[in-house]
């Protein structure tokens, strides 16, 4: 007897602990894409800028099918680099340093090159 008013508070205990652990909850995290989870593929063609990465969207259909003007510009890159530990504001990986990014009345964002108009897309989360 004396040993089942030991365990049943310790059990209730447990209970009560487990339950307040956010390790055992069921909702995720969930926030916006970063360098990283894109430039582990060989194929990722990807800038950062004010916080969100934004990557090459030439190869999307609905995105090439867009008629779109060119609005005021947002940004530049000021840096190349591989590593997504060293991303920051105006780094890409394979748009080359000066190139001009440009918002439109659209979804898509243009980077231009060489007077040539690439389309990327902002990518969030949500």
């Amino acid at each position: 007897m004396n040993f089942v008013k030991i365990l049943l508070p310790l059990i209730i205990l447990f209970i009560f602990l487990v339950s307040c652990n956010k390790d055992y909850s069921s909702s995720s995290s969930i926030s916006n894409p970063t360098p990283k989870d894109y430039l582990k593929y060989d194929n990722a063609d990807i800038f950062l800028l004010d916080g969100y990465v934004f990557s090459n969207a030439q190869d999307v259909k609905w995105v090439t099918d867009l008629d779109y003007e060119l609005g005021v510009q947002i940004g530049e890159i000021t840096e190349q680099e591989d590593k997504a530990s060293k991303f920051k504001n105006g780094t890409a990986n394979i748009l080359p340093v000066g190139t001009k990014i440009y918002e439109t009345d659209t979804p898509a964002y243009v980077a231009i090159i060489n007077g040539k108009e690439i389309p990327y897309l902002k990518m969030v989360e949500g």
